[in-house]
């Protein structure tokens, strides 16, 4: 009888092996990278980009206002908490506890000392690196830290462990928020995002948005003690503005089919702006689709991102989209942190879901649909205004950049799905 192992258990070895290179090579490399890059990124600052100012529009019974600049925007929402009389509602991702986080806390904390009922919510994971003086607030605010492990002892559960990746602020049940911004001093005048400001019945839909969470998670972050967060739902539809909402919890992921069947539809152009794009491959099939028909399709991209990794992954993408005809145009001197697009003239979306699988498949996001050409040709104003900060990407160029180059997105492939 053999004391040797059998080749059963040899094989079942060889393969094991065989997964950590696989698997284990990729995740190295990556770490590597990302250490390089946060070493050379140290103390420098972005360069001035093109702004598009404020620009408001009528739609659906209300108004809608677009934000491509981060002092533009917290001003703007700093007057309306500071002239908040009954209710706030604010949810973020990331809090920074720098001067214009203080400016935030700052005004959140003075109304609730006027009698304003003041709900927060913000991701404790995202704000690991924030000093945990600056995370404490009155005793009247009604705080919710989304916490760092969220599946509790169920550990299998994947519906357990998507971030709180939303950006809302609801004011009074009159004016609302919503988009890319985190809220920080580097988002006010560094990086180029998009938010926008909404008014009328649309506004009850992003407080509802902002409810349905808080009761979600509220009894086992707060404790039972804690009542359900109870509001009005409007008696109106508006066919023009609606509300997608990843919910993991629920198994609810609306947004990618928002986005493909916009792209399915279009005819005449299909322009995103998107600070990462790691899709599945059926959303880069939906594009080069379309670009096959004619259809101008146009992909706004940071030049170089916040995230090294994800910019190396999202290239392995660029051989097949420019071989369909789709245009690749990449942002300069900053990082563009937008979610946008807008299709045809008639519609767009403005959000805080990334087209990758953390967010369309994982985290917890929100995203404005409008179906209106006034928005639309404001969308398309500021697309065209980033592009003019732009390098394209010409084929010719993609072909000749270096091996070492094409081996490094070949060797991160595997970590797709994960990102």
């Amino acid at each position: 009888m053999s004391v040797g192992t059998s080749v059963p258990e040899r094989i079942m070895k060889l393969v094991r092996r065989l997964l950590a290179v696989f698997f284990g090579l990729p995740v190295l490399i990556a770490v590597g990278m990302s250490l390089v890059d946060a070493y050379r990124r140290r103390g420098k600052k972005a360069k001035p980009f093109p702004v598009t100012p404020p620009g408001t529009v009528p739609v659906g019974g209300g108004s809608l206002t677009t934000y491509t600049f981060g002092d533009d925007l917290f001003e703007d929402m700093l007057k309306a908490i500071e002239g908040a009389r009954k209710q706030i509602f604010f949810e973020t991702y990331i809090w920074k506890g720098d001067d214009v986080g203080q400016r935030f806390k700052t005004a959140l904390t003075d109304a609730v000392a006027r009698g304003v009922e003041v709900y927060c919510i913000y991701d404790t994971f995202a704000n690991l690196v924030v000093p945990p003086r600056f995370k404490r607030f009155p005793a009247g605010m009604k705080v919710l830290r989304y916490p760092v492990y969220p599946a509790g002892w169920r550990f299998f559960d994947l519906s357990r462990y998507g971030r709180d990746h939303r950006k809302i602020l609801v004011v009074d049940d009159e004016v609302g928020f919503v988009g890319g911004y985190n809220v920080g001093s580097a988002y006010a005048d560094e990086w180029r995002d998009t938010h926008v400001r909404i008014t009328g019945p649309a506004v009850w839909d992003l407080r509802r948005a902002f409810a349905d969470f808080w009761n979600l998670n509220r009894r086992r972050r707060l404790g039972a003690s804690h009542r359900p967060l109870l509001i009005e739902t409007t008696p109106v539809w508006e066919p023009k503005v609606r509300f997608h909402r990843n919910v993991p919890r629920l198994w609810m992921f609306p947004i990618r089919s928002m986005y493909l069947e916009a792209i399915n539809r279009a005819a005449k152009n299909i322009w995103l702006t998107q600070a990462y794009f790691l899709p599945d491959q059926d959303f880069v099939d939906a594009l080069k689709d379309a670009a096959r028909r004619g259809v101008d399709v146009r992909l706004l991209l940071p030049l170089k991102s916040n995230h090294v990794v994800a910019d190396w992954i999202s290239r392995g993408y660029f051989s097949q989209m420019l071989d369909a005809g789709v245009r690749i145009l990449r942002f300069r001197d900053a990082m563009v942190h937008a979610k946008t697009a807008t299709v045809d003239g008639t519609w767009s979306t403005v959000g805080t879901a990334n087209i990758d699988r953390l967010s369309l498949s994982g985290n917890y996001e929100i995203n404005l649909e409008v179906i209106d050409e006034a928005v639309a040709a404001q969308m398309e104003a500021i697309f065209e205004r980033d592009q003019s900060n732009c390098l394209e990407l010409t084929r010719a160029e993609w072909e000749a950049r270096d091996v070492h180059r094409k081996f490094t997105e070949l060797v991160l492939t595997p970590l797709r799905p994960l990102l």
